[in-house]
């Protein structure tokens, strides 16, 4: 087999292992978090960390790691990624515990996967552009990013499978493709880039850089969590001092890299007008888009399927399903947005790409609560096909405009934006939610149970805290119910009519009384996710003509044309 498929096929492993976990876990943290016997009304702290921690391990750790793949071998740390994250997965299957020791195990672990997928992460796309000629990387990014996507679906189908099961094992489906791509990778990749081992490692820029980001990341996570009297948590003065604290070590880190003789984060790749115009419209995309399938999903489940006659406990399996348009729409572009930009060049498509998400969520914000089926999986398939318009034309330029010698340090940089924002894009889509949950849920409950015929219980539901409903209703877990049985309200209840206790439990009681401030909230984050995608489009659109770096053999047209576009801004 020739060796740009044998690396193709190690790294497309590698991809679908990754995906597979991602939507396996998100489906079933219902199976997980009932399973540990977690009170889904108190516990909102370990749904954001089971989600947030992951990624802010590997945002953290990516542009360190593809550094270090630079000096060390890009190949000997990708196999290293492999075997981490499948002793990770071994250890999530092994949780010991449950309750609160069952959660922070879970957490850690989880944690610990995400180290190996930041080995993964950082030195894939970059052991591709090794490996295939300039005009066949788009094509081969595409393949990888639609086997992304194919794990996705997977992952979504195995959950809904499994977890009803026995929730662990979900985590076990992982181990035989992470078993495979390590033996895979051991096996038969081979290290194309030279190792630049005389360089030093940038300890100062790692240390400032890594602790940077994660104060800040951390702050943005505990910022989602009740405070005091208040629902959200950014008057915390710990949450404040974080902010400021991680911003002002990420503010000093490029003057440190100015200083240092072997930077880990290459500030002057960013003068080239394509690294840095693809990489701001990267960034800015995973910013519009990263939140925008967890509040999808918990329209779904805690809203549109009760409403339409799904119990709570099947809703999280059916939603993962109603979300497939949307991967079926990226799969229908992304290979061919790959291949029709290793010839006509990435600006074109990668820009359509944008406005088309950005028309999506403008879309979406139109609906009503009880919007009708075909008209959402239409606008998914939408927004799927411009984010696969723009996927891989997008990392195929960021790569080509770069040095061989710098690929790991590229590759790790441009990942580390996209986690960052996928990140930042989960704090901005649930503060706006919470927060605008926070001024309408608790006159929207209190009048909804007044009309049903059971005031008495206004003055305690008032007191529900936003992350609260949110958590129960993404668990697949009546939170009316859930709050009834709790020993503060247990004697209350009893006194309440049978009839009118069957009303406020039914599937439909929860979801209309919060659909007016849901939905409300929920537009302005689709909003938010429309200036995002323009402001994207707009970066993408000033990055320039087809552009390879000079060093990289079997690039279009004539050196001397190559030479001239090898500029700065």
């Amino acid at each position: 087999m020739e060796y740009k498929w044998v690396a193709l096929s190690n790294t497309t492993l590698g991809v679908l292992m990754a995906t597979i976990n991602s939507t396996i876990t998100l489906i079933s943290l219902p199976a997980i978090f009932n399973g540990i016997h977690i009170a889904p009304l108190s516990s909102f702290q370990y749904l954001l960390w089971v989600l947030f921690g992951y990624n802010i391990v590997t945002a953290t750790l990516l542009v360190t790691f593809g550094r270090i793949s630079d000096i060390y071998g890009r190949v000997r740390l990708y196999n290293l990624g492999f075997a981490v994250f499948t002793v990770a997965s071994v250890l999530l299957f092994l949780t010991p515990n449950t309750g609160d020791a069952g959660a922070l195990e879970i957490i850690v672990f989880r944690i610990l996967q995400g180290t190996g997928a930041a080995f993964l992460f950082a030195n894939s796309t970059a052991i591709l552009t090794d490996s295939f000629p300039v005009n066949e990387r788009g094509k081969a990014l595409g393949i990888n990013q639609v086997a992304g996507l194919a794990g996705s679906l997977v992952g979504l189908i195995l959950g809904g499978v499994l977890a009803p099961l026995d929730w662990r094992l979900i985590f076990l489906v992982s181990v035989p493709v992470g078993v495979a791509g390590t033996a895979w990778s051991y096996a038969r990749l081979k290290e194309l880039a030279v190792a630049r081992r005389r360089q030093k490692l940038d300890l100062w820029g790692n240390a400032t850089f890594g602790a940077g980001l994660t104060v800040l990341l951390v702050a943005v996570t505990y910022g989602l969590l009740p405070y005091g009297g208040s629902t959200m948590g950014w008057t915390d003065p710990w949450v404040m001092m974080g902010l400021v604290a991680g911003t002002a070590m990420l503010l000093a880190f490029p003057f440190i890299e100015r200083r240092v003789p072997d930077p880990m984060f290459r500030t002057e790749l960013f003068r080239v007008r394509m690294f840095g115009a693809a990489n701001l419209a990267g960034f800015l995309g995973s910013v519009g888009r990263g939140g925008l399938m967890i509040v999808l999903i918990i329209l779904l489940q805690g809203m549109w399927l009760p409403l339409n006659g799904y119990s709570y406990a099947s809703a999280p399996f059916w939603a993962g399903i109603f979300m497939i348009p949307m991967m079926v729409g990226f799969v229908s572009t992304g290979p061919a947005s790959g291949f029709l930009s290793d010839r006509v060049g990435s600006r074109g498509i990668a820009t359509l790409g944008m406005l088309v998400a950005g028309a999506s969520f403008l879309a979406l914000a139109q609906l009503r609560y009880d919007f009708a089926y075909p008209a959402f999986a239409a606008i998914l398939f939408a927004m799927g096909m411009g984010l696969g318009m723009f996927a891989a034309p997008n990392t195929a330029s960021i790569m080509n405009s770069v040095p061989q010698e710098h690929r790991g340090a590229a590759s790790g940089m441009t990942a580390t934006l996209q986690n960052a924002g996928m990140t930042l894009s989960l704090a901005i889509f649930f503060t706006v939610v919470v927060g605008g949950l926070s001024g309408g849920l608790p006159a929207a409950l209190g009048a909804a149970l007044t009309a049903a015929g059971a005031p008495q219980l206004a003055p305690a539901f008032s007191s529900i805290p936003p992350t609260g409903a949110l958590f129960a209703a993404f668990l697949g877990i009546n939170p009316v119910r859930a709050l009834l049985a709790s020993p503060q309200l247990s004697s209350l209840a009893a006194s309440i009519p049978a009839q009118t206790l069957a009303t406020i439990e039914g599937r439909s009681f929860f979801p209309t009384a919060i659909a007016p401030a849901f939905m409300s909230a929920l537009r302005l984050s689709f909003y938010a996710g429309t200036a995002l995608s323009l402001a994207a489009a707009a970066a993408s659109l000033v990055r320039g003509r087809v552009y390879v770096h000079k060093d990289q053999e079997g690039a279009p047209g004539d050196g001397a044309k190559r030479q001239a576009q090898n500029t700065v801004m």
